[in-house]
């Protein structure tokens, strides 16, 4: 009788632990893949002086597609860096694109890896995508634009990216970040909830091991993701926009970003705002407020 106890209670012991494994590679997963979306908008629309461009990113040499917009005085070149799941046009990114180009900037929009029409079948939630950023800085220096003139304008997942890119590439010499996370292992629960069977509560259980696999099935390290400790190695202030009532990515990040950030740094939280809605709801101002800074920094480099 006790040997079949013992061998029950091994078998319950083997089948549970499969069962672990078998969840956290679930969930590994769904946070490493993204669908394909269609591009929401064109600078056509806007009667805007672009060019299709294709550029290498840094490290891995995927071929990633933007647009390149050209404004008739450039005081900056501006690269924006879209979301999980978004593309180069999402987010009302080329409307913002034209409105900053009335003002002198040019800007850089493109799809990073695995997502519009660039290469890649795999993200990392900004480990591997920090070299399509720095691939689209690479591309503005080899066409002549000052280094110290190039600034990010991330969006959600696209924040946290710039927010790490910036911090591995020194020359770059602006960074705004709307609605960041500021550490992605706080979000896993979230997106696996929304991307897979498995519900938010549920996913903290099989967080160590998701790490686990996640570093030695596609060499992610989750722990690395921290754009609150990225942001306090950046020699600049930044600026941090974040709505209230972010119901993807709590305010609560976007404040600790600030908290951690340079001094002189700025954060702009918008009331009753949702997930990367202060352009929707405050047009007018957003622009005047990034433009404010990106305008104040690139001016700080001719002193």
């Amino acid at each position: 009788m006790r040997k079949i106890v013992k061998w029950m209670g091994c078998v319950i012991v083997a089948s549970l632990a499969v069962v672990y494994g078998l969840v956290s590679y679930f969930i590994v997963l769904g946070v490493t893949e993204s669908e394909r979306e269609l591009q929401e908008d064109h600078p056509s629309n806007y009667e805007l002086d672009y060019e299709d461009i294709e550029f290498l990113s840094r490290k891995d040499k995927l071929t990633l597609n933007g647009w390149y917009i050209r404004s008739e005085h450039s005081r900056g070149t501006i690269i924006f860096v879209h979301g999980i799941g978004s593309v180069r046009s999402g987010d009302g990114a080329v409307e913002i694109a034209s409105l900053l180009g009335k003002r002198g900037f040019d800007t850089l929009l493109f799809d990073l890896r695995a997502h519009g029409s660039s290469d890649g079948d795999q993200i990392s939630a900004g480990q591997r995508e920090k070299y399509d950023v720095l691939g689209a800085f690479d591309y503005l220096v080899d066409r002549g634009i000052e280094p110290e003139r190039v600034g990010l304008l991330g969006f959600s997942m696209g924040a946290g990216i710039s927010i790490m890119t910036a911090s591995e590439e020194p020359a770059i010499g602006a960074l705004v970040a709307d609605s960041p996370f500021a550490n992605v292992s706080e979000l896993i629960a979230q997106e696996t909830a929304r991307k897979t069977i498995f519900p938010e509560w549920i996913v903290p259980i099989f967080l160590p091991m998701t790490k686990f696999m996640a570093e030695q099935l596609y060499d992610i390290h989750i722990d690395d993701l921290v754009p609150e400790e990225h942001v306090s190695r950046l020699s600049y202030p930044v600026m941090i926009i974040h709505g209230q009532q972010d119901s993807r990515i709590p305010v609560s990040h976007g404040l600790r970003v600030y908290q951690a950030s340079p001094p002189g740094s700025t954060i702009w939280v918008a009331p009753d705002v949702d997930h990367v809605d202060t352009f929707l709801s405050h047009p007018t101002r957003y622009i005047d407020e990034i433009m404010g800074y990106f305008d104040h920094r690139f001016s700080e480099m001719e002193h």
